[in-house]
């Protein structure tokens, strides 16, 4: 997790089920600043799981970079998210993404489907932490249980554009569209 840290961003849905969370075969790693009550709990989960929690209350970008390339999975809970740049950041390191269905986090994962080969990612629609949870622990057994499908998971979220000119590209269709479709004057 790198991400400010408030309910903003879904800390609360992990303050929900940490417990439950790290009973899976997970370490977590958490990187930044926010809320004095969430900075909290995840000092607390660090000193009572030292062997499965990393905790740096901080902001660094380049240690930020560092967490997201060299992770399995990148969680962002987020109650809302405009746009969201770490789940970008993420796939482009091959990092799986689980977050929230929710703004640019829905736009810009394309949910774990085995039949389409397309996705880039596990999201979850409810703002629960069970609804999280459930989300984290799919993306778990898939992630120790098919390692082909994984696979195929990295490198799709590794090749996809979410440049400006891919973004200028799709402007200029749309357009082109619409001006097809408007009425000609007689």
């Amino acid at each position: 997790i790198v991400s400010r840290l408030t309910r903003q961003k879904g800390a609360d849905l992990i303050a929900e089920v940490a417990d439950r969370m790290l009973a899976e075969k997970v370490r977590l790693v958490v990187l930044e600043t926010g809320e004095e009550a969430y900075e909290k709990l995840f000092r607390d989960l660090a000193a009572r799981y030292k062997d499965k929690v990393a905790v740096r209350i901080t902001y660094d970008n380049s240690l930020a970079h560092k967490i997201e390339a060299g992770s399995d999975i990148f969680l962002m809970p987020s109650r809302y998210e405009p746009c969201g740049l770490n789940q970008i950041y993420s796939m482009k390191y091959g990092t799986v993404p689980v977050a929230r269905a929710t703004g640019g986090l829905d736009d810009t994962i394309q949910p774990f489907d085995p039949r389409t080969g397309t996705c880039t990612g596990f999201k979850f629609a409810p703002y629960s932490g069970q609804a999280m949870l459930n989300c984290l622990t799919e993306a778990l057994r898939l992630y120790a249980g098919n390692p082909p499908a994984w696979r195929t998971l990295m490198l799709n979220g590794m090749q996809q554009d979410f440049s400006w000119d891919a973004s200028a590209a799709a402007y200029e269709r749309l357009y082109q569209q619409a001006a097809l479709a408007a009425p000609r004057p007689h």
